[in-house]
C-alpha cells in the first residue's frame, strides 16, 4: 500500500470519527468545542503505541500524548533512541471521557473497531500496549486471551501473536501517567522501554 493510500485510508477514518454521533462522547466533544484524537506519526511505523483515551489537553490539541504523560513518553522514547517520527501513537477511544475517567465498556466497543483498521492499514511489527485498558483490548483483539494476566504481571514482556498480516509482538507497558507523581514507576518505565531497542 503506497503512502498516499495509507494516508487516504487514515484521513477517511478521521472523517468518520468526527460525524460520529452514535458515540455517547460525542456530545460532550461539541459541548466542550474540542477535538477527537485519532492519532499521529509515522504511517509506516514498526512500533505503535496504544494508550487507552486522550485526555484534556489532547482534546484541546487533537494530538496525542501532549500532556504531562505525553512529556515522560518522551522521555522514555529518548531513552532507547526512538523518536517520535518513527511511531505511531493512537488510543483505543478517540474522543476524551468527561473528567478524564476511565474508558466504559461501551465506548471501548464503538471506537475500537477504527483502531483495527489503523493496525491494518499501517502494518506495525509491534504493538506497544499502555496501560490496562489497552493491554486487555489488544491481547484479545490477537486472539491472545489466554497469555491475560495482570498488567502488574505482564509489563516489559514480549507476547508473540498472529495478524492478518503476519506475526506481530505485544508488548505491554504501564501507562506513563502512572510515573508522573512516582519515581520509582518512571524507574520501572525506563527498564521496561529497553525491550523496544531490538524493534527499531
Amino acid at each position: 500500500m503506497s503512502e498516499d493510500e495509507r494516508t487516504e485510508q487514515l484521513r477517511v477514518i478521521k472523517d468518520e470519527v468526527l460525524t460520529l454521533k452514535a458515540s455517547p462522547l460525542y456530545s460532550e466533544r461539541v459541548k466542550n468545542s474540542v477535538f477527537p484524537v485519532i492519532g499521529e506519526g509515522s504511517h509506516y511505523a514498526k512500533i505503535m503505541f496504544v494508550g487507552e483515551a486522550p485526555g484534556r489537553n489532547e482534546a484541546k490539541t487533537g494530538r496525542p500524548f501532549v500532556g504531562a504523560a505525553g512529556k515522560i513518553l518522551d522521555e522514555l522514547l529518548a531513552s532507547v533512541g526512538i523518536g517520535r517520527e518513527e511511531i505511531y501513537i493512537t488510543n483505543i477511544v478517540k474522543d476524551r471521557p468527561p473528567f478524564n475517567r476511565d474508558p466504559l465498556p461501551d465506548e471501548i466497543a464503538i471506537y475500537g473497531p477504527f483502531l483495527e483498521r489503523q493496525i491494518n492499514i499501517i502494518k506495525p511489527s509491534v504493538i506497544a500496549t499502555l496501560g490496562r485498558f489497552s493491554m486487555e483490548y489488544i491481547l484479545r483483539l490477537f486472539g491472545m486471551g489466554d497469555s491475560m494476566r495482570s498488567i502488574s504481571a505482564l509489563h516489559g514482556t514480549s507476547i508473540t501473536a498472529q495478524s492478518d498480516y503476519g506475526p506481530i509482538t505485544i508488548t505491554p507497558l504501564f501507562h506513563p501517567a502512572f510515573a508522573i507523581y512516582n519515581q520509582s514507576a518512571k524507574e520501572t518505565l525506563l527498564e521496561d522501554f529497553k525491550i523496544l531497542k531490538s524493534h527499531k
